[in-house]
């Protein structure tokens, strides 16, 4: 049976079945049947085969995309006549191709002997700036050769004319509301978590956005207002908390945005989405990468009494009132010179953080990509000519401030910035361009960055990124027929792209399922580097790292670089000593509630760099909290450790990066041996002296400071959904802090121990507890089901030759075995030890799930509705955050313990301990200038 007959098929099944339409074209060997049948006057699928070669070949570095761009070039040089596609018409189709083969297509009838089809040629190239080396290497060749069509065309990229040609944004854009839910929206309602298989089928991953119901209201919205943009709203909450993925905004495009080209299906581009807190910093990067609007509504405000005090309710928070309405269906307007946004003539709110000088330019380019290459060709351009490039683009904005010293987050950025003019230090505010050091793409996002390659025309990993690495931990738990089908096609892309890949496609070595957090602090071997990742627990303990959408890792693997703002900074210190049964997880969590009540109710982390004083604690345990400050809000944190604990957290990464080389993991480039060779010279700037370990200057300016008081914490502490308040809005925000005391004999239905935010030190907890429970009773029994997954295969083999293992195998009813994986996820739960393959495992929500209405109790991160568990008709699926030990006694319990039952069970045990460093961890400030 030929391709085309299958496609056909699966076309007739698509539509019959799920009511979609044909699935986008990105095979050569189709689009090669498909162009014969083209070439056959008298085929019976002609027509068809036409309309799928003009509308659904997806462009890029696809292998279809070759196919099409070579058709192409055989009709623009008359080998071939189509009447359907004139040569005129086939160069529109190679300029919607965006680069890669239609950039060679075009360079070669560019630089060729036909003066007029290489000037018809070179007013396409003229419009692209999906170049790459091998594409500007010809240009440049051609010119000093004395080819004119070349200078010509170099003179057009130095002049940015692809950019400065295109029409400026709409100075009004009218906009009708969606009010698509109350209080903090998860990007996980609006591309949910257990759909992640079909992220890269946009039209299949689309249909799971929100609901139906709201996909039909949205459509009636845009039938009632088709000259206004429907605009999708977190009502008395933050739009796009929790997740990085880009699918979230690629559904929002797909629905309320407009097609990127006629011929490429299902690329939506402009969305408009707003939030009365705003756009979550992670969320607003991906409406960045569309060219879209993210608005700051600031709808609701404190309410203030006759004193001009803030009113509270009975529970001390905040009374909120209405300051103007977005109920479903208001029409406004965005004013986008004036930065306003209206009602009819009222003005309602300032928006000009929506509308810099940089998002605009997104906003005309069509998205962030295309201004990142435009910028890189016309320096390319200007350099090849030997002239001074115009100032075109917005510059980057330089911040620097006489006398005041550096945040750590600013001496990192300072570190890595390129092409910054200004000969003085940066401050918060700037927005540059940064040399992205380490970069992480996960398996539930990562077949969308393949994507966002392809369509960027990018081959290979950019020789300026020390590591990479594509990780298979979010699907870990079950191999499925989902995951059979993507992940070993994830993994042969990355790999061939030059990524260290958690899956060896030959079979070399070992499939690894370490969680992708995990292994990025083994591979970030400088606490001065800058990491992007494509998770929003991309949170590494040393260096500074951004959890990022699938296009935003693309760029960076591509480019090696990112362009960003230096965010604000908060600095947190801490007092007093922890107590003997509390754990560090406790300390994290009452971080966040004292923060809370230090400022009043406000968020001070939300969007910022929060600096941790961490100083004696290592890089495996330090990651609980930054690893949490993605709940905080924050934008990503630092880790300030004394050069004696950073040295041994280097160590232990070293370690651990030559295990990975030891399995086979190796590339051909050598990447895991230049990581090692990275920690040994920056292990020897920190005891020399040369380059301690990375600190604020004495002298530096926080946005706010927050001293967490540890004498106060005395009992396990506890991120509780408050999935009952009466106020929604306050529902699911991660911000509820309670101690145990506080639920009393609360059921608890399941535990789970897992995830990113335990390390080694929570898996011997889980051991330690089970010999205490034992010695106290003489075996142990579970109340509840226990699901224990480590985060790495280093952390199970460590546990096996140093006996904790032992226990954990004598109470598991179940093992897993990865010579037979699961096939099936578990819908029920006995009450038994669960020990699961390292991964994601529950805290993912997208294989295995807790049972609908249970209460459980996790260490995982996330609680949001229906992730972790959801609900039924009669009961909410509520999941309580806390740490491994209390996990672990209270499904030994069925309930949670009470505080006598809870220090009898750790007594003796080796929690997590912190002591506040007794030196104040800065370095002097000594003004000096760029060099």
């Amino acid at each position: 049976m030929s391709l085309y007959i299958e496609y056909i098929k699966e076309i007739e099944s698509r539509k019959n079945e799920l009511g979609l339409a044909p699935k986008p074209i990105d095979s050569a060997d189709l689009l090669s049947e498909i162009i014969t049948q083209i070439k056959d006057q008298d085929n019976e699928y002609r027509a068809d085969s036409l309309n799928f070669f003009i509308y659904n070949t997806l462009p890029g570095t696809t292998s279809a995309a070759g196919e099409k761009a070579a058709f192409l070039k055989e009709i623009i040089l008359g080998a071939v006549v189509v009447t359907e596609i004139t040569p005129t018409f086939a160069f529109e189709l190679l300029s919607h191709m965006k680069g890669g083969p239609s950039i060679e297509v075009l360079l070669d009838l560019a630089l060729g002997d036909d003066a007029a089809l290489a000037a018809q040629a070179s007013d396409v190239l003229k419009t692209q700036v999906f170049l790459y080396d091998a594409d500007t290497a010809r240009l440049e060749a051609a010119f000093k050769a004395g080819n004119a069509v070349a200078k010509d065309i170099l003179e057009s990229y130095a002049q940015a004319e692809f950019f400065t040609k295109l029409p400026d944004i709409d100075a009004k854009i009218d906009v009708v509301t969606y009010i698509a839910g109350e209080g903090d929206i998860s990007t996980d309602l609006l591309s949910p978590g257990h759909q992640s298989h079909s992220r890269a089928d946009r039209e299949l991953h689309g249909k799971c956005m929100i609901t139906p119901e709201a996909q039909e209201e949205i459509q009636a919205l845009q039938a009632k207002h088709p000259n206004a943009k429907v605009m999708l709203i977190a009502e008395k909450g933050t739009m796009g908390v929790g997740s990085s993925r880009m699918s979230g905004v690629n559904n929002v495009a797909l629905w309320a945005g407009k097609q990127a080209s006629p011929y490429v299906p299902f690329i939506n581009i402009a969305p408009v989405v707003a939030g009365t807190n705003g756009i979550a910093p992670i969320f607003l990067t991906t409406v960045d990468v569309t060219g879209g609007i993210g608005l700051d509504l600031k709808n609701w405000v404190k309410k203030v009494d006759a004193n001009g005090n803030a009113v509270v309710d009975a529970n001390g928070d905040a009374v909120l009132e209405e300051a103007y309405s977005v109920a479903t269906g208001t029409v406004l307007t965005i004013d986008t010179k004036a930065q306003k946004l209206y009602n009819g003539d009222k003005e309602l709110v300032d928006v000009s953080s929506a509308f810099t000088p940089q998002k605009q330019e997104f906003m005309k380019a069509g998205g962030s990509y295309a201004v990142t290459f435009g910028k890189k060709l016309q320096t390319f351009a200007a350099e090849t000519l030997g002239v001074e490039a115009p100032v075109v683009y917005a510059a980057s904005k330089e911040i620097s401030h006489e006398g005041q010293g550096l945040t750590a987050v600013e001496k990192i950025f300072n570190r890595n910035a390129v092409g910054v003019a200004s000969d003085s230090p940066l401050h918060a505010g700037s927005n540059v361009r940064v040399k992205v050091n380490i970069v992480g793409s996960q398996d539930t996002t990562g077949p969308m960055t393949c994507q966002e390659l392809e369509a960027m025309a990018a081959s290979t990993i950019s020789p300026i990124v020390d590591g990479a690495f594509q990780s298979g931990c979010h699907t870990a738990s079950v191999w499925d027929s989902k995951a059979k089908a993507n992940t070993p096609k994830l993994m042969a892309f990355m790999n061939k792209f030059g990524l260290i890949t958690a899956r060896d496609p030959k079979g070399v070595y070992h499939s690894m399922t370490d969680v992708i957090h995990k292994v990025l602090n083994d591979i970030t071997i400088d606490d001065r580097a800058i990491i992007i990742g494509g998770d929003s627990h991309t949170r590494m303990s040393k260096g500074v790292a951004f959890g990022a959408d699938s296009g935003t890792v693309a760029i960076a693997l591509a480019t090696g670089e990112s362009a960003m703002p230096i965010p604000e900074s908060v600095k947190v210190t801490f007092k007093g000593n922890m107590k003997g049964h509390m754990d560090f997880r406790d300390v994290v969590h009452s971080t966040q509630a004292q923060m809370l009540k230090q400022f009043g109710g406000e968020n001070v982390f939300q969007g910022r760099i929060i600096e941790v004083h961490i100083g004696t604690l290592m890089a495996d345990q330090a990651f609980t909290f930054t690893d949490w400050s993605a709940e905080m809000k924050a934008k990503a944190s630092i880790c300030i450790s004394n050069d004696e604990t950073l040295v041994k957290s280097i160590e232990l990464a070293k370690s651990r990066i030559q295990i990975m080389i030891d399995k086979g993991m190796e590339n051909e480039a050598g990447t895991l041996k230049g990581l090692i060779a990275l920690a040994d010279k920056r292990i020897a700037g920190i005891k020399s002296g040369e380059q301690p370990a990375l600190a604020p200057d004495d002298a530096a300016k926080y946005y706010a400071e927050v001293v967490v008081d540890l004498d106060s914490i005395e009992e396990p502490m506890i991120a509780d959904p408050d999935v009952n308040n009466d106020d929604v809005s306050k529902r699911y925000t991660h911000d509820v802090i309670r101690p145990v005391s506080y639920y009393g004999d609360k059921a608890v239905d399941l535990g789970f121990i897992g995830s990113c935010m335990v390390h080694k030190g929570d898996m011997q907890i889980v051991a330690q507890m089970l010999r205490n429970l034992e010695k106290q009773n003489g075996t142990v029994e579970f109340k509840a089901p226990l699901v224990v997954a480590a985060p790495t295969y280093n952390i199970v083999d460590e546990l096996k030759a140093e006996g904790d293992w032992d226990i954990l195998q004598k109470y598991a009813g179940f093992e897993f075995d990865d010579a037979a994986p699961k096939n099936a996820a578990r819908t029920k739960y006995d009450n038994i030890l669960y020990l699961e393959r390292p991964g994601c495992n529950l805290c993912m929500g997208n294989q295995e799930k807790a049972e609908p209405g249970d209460t459980v109790i996790a260490t995982s991160t996330r609680l949001f509705q229906g992730r972790v568990v959801a609900d039924t008709a009669e009961k909410k699926g509520e999941s309580l955050l806390g740490s491994s030990a209390l996990v672990v006694l209270s499904t030994v319990l069925g309930r949670f313990p009470t505080m006598d039952e809870y220090k009898s069970a750790v007594e003796g045990i080796d929690l997590t301990k912190f002591t506040p460093p007794t030196e104040e961890m800065t370095t002097q400030f000594i003004p000096v200038k760029r060099v």
